[in-house]
C-alpha cells in the first residue's frame, strides 16, 4: 500500500520590478502610502491590520492586509503574517492599521502586538522598522518615532 500526501509548493513572483519600487525613508513615507492605499469606505468602519513588506533597501515589495475586524479591534494571526513575510523574502517590515475613532494613542493591546511581532521577527532575522496608527482622515502614530519601537 502506497501512501499519498500533499506536495507543498512554495512561490513567490514579482510583477513590478523591486529595483524600481519606491523607497521608504521616513514614517510619513510609509503613513502616505499605506492611507491611500487603504479603502476610503472602510478606514472609519473597521479596524484592519496591514504589512509593508520591504527588501534590504527599504524598497517596497508590496503591502499584504493580514486582517479585518470590528469597530475596536483585530485579531492577528503571527503564522499567516510570518508566513507572508517569510514566502516574499522580506528583509524588513512595517506593521500598520487603523483606528476608526481617530484616537491616535497605542492601546496596550497595540503594544503587546507589537512587541510579539517584534520578538518573532527576530528569530528570522527580519527587522521591524515601525508600526503605524492611521486614523481616517489621513493622520498617523509612529512608534518608532515614540520611542515604543
Amino acid at each position: 500500500m502506497k501512501t499519498k500526501v500533499n506536495e507543498i509548493k512554495i512561490s513567490y513572483r514579482e510583477k513590478l520590478s523591486t529595483s524600481k519600487a519606491l523607497s521608504i525613508k521616513s514614517s510619513e513615507d510609509a503613513a502616505k502610502l499605506i492611507f491611500q492605499g487603504w479603502n476610503q469606505d472602510t478606514i472609519g468602519l473597521q479596524e484592519s491590520f496591514k504589512v509593508l513588506l520591504l527588501n534590504n533597501a527599504n524598497r517596497i515589495k508590496g503591502i499584504y492586509q493580514v486582517s479585518t475586524g470590528s469597530i475596536t479591534g483585530t485579531l492577528v494571526d503571527m503564522r499567516i503574517l510570518f508566513a507572508v513575510i517569510i514566502k516574499t523574502l522580506s528583509v524588513g517590515v512595517i506593521l500598520a492599521h487603523n483606528h476608526p475613532s481617530n484616537k491616535l494613542k497605542p492601546s496596550e493591546a497595540d503594544k503587546q502586538l507589537t512587541d510579539k511581532i517584534q520578538q518573532a521577527a527576530k528569530l528570522f532575522d527580519v527587522n521591524v522598522l515601525d508600526h503605524l496608527i492611521i486614523t481616517p482622515d489621513g493622520n498617523y502614530y509612529s512608534f518608532a518615532d515614540n520611542g515604543l519601537l
